[in-house]
């Protein structure tokens, strides 16, 4: 399937293949942002601020990572009480660093990582009591 995208004023003609279920890379396990719905079709919401905390929960009482990096700073410990949109850790991808908020309030209960630590995408990175 053909597509025509158009980046910063630029249109781009690409081709897409529309995979089934099972198929190509597995399914996150984080929740994705709700995007506001505009009465304009036509015009997708801006993507959020990359120096924005991004919130990454797993369903399964913790953090997981939303993209694979290294951890560069752990902002919390075990046995701290945190608050939703508390910034737990910072990661850096491809020279960016993207903080990690906490999805809800909750207590640390452990933090399987550590500074300069290599992480995968969906792996955990704190878990909750």
């Amino acid at each position: 399937m053909k597509l025509k995208i158009t980046v910063h004023g630029v249109a781009y003609e690409v081709e897409v293949e529309v995979l089934d279920a099972g198929e190509g890379f597995p399914t996150p396990t984080y929740a994705p942002r709700p995007r506001a719905k505009s009465s304009n079709a036509a015009a997708p919401s801006a993507p959020p601020p990359s120096s924005a905390p991004r919130t990454s929960g797993s369903g399964e009482g913790g953090v997981a990572s939303p993209i694979a990096g290294t951890i560069v700073e752990i902002k919390c410990k075990v046995g701290d009480s945190v608050t939703e949109g508390q910034v737990l850790l910072v990661i850096e991808a491809m020279k960016m660093k993207t903080s990690i908020a906490a999805p809800a309030a909750g207590k640390v209960k452990n933090i399987p990582i550590a500074v300069g630590d290599s992480v995968r995408e969906n792996q955990m990175l704190v878990e909750f009591e």
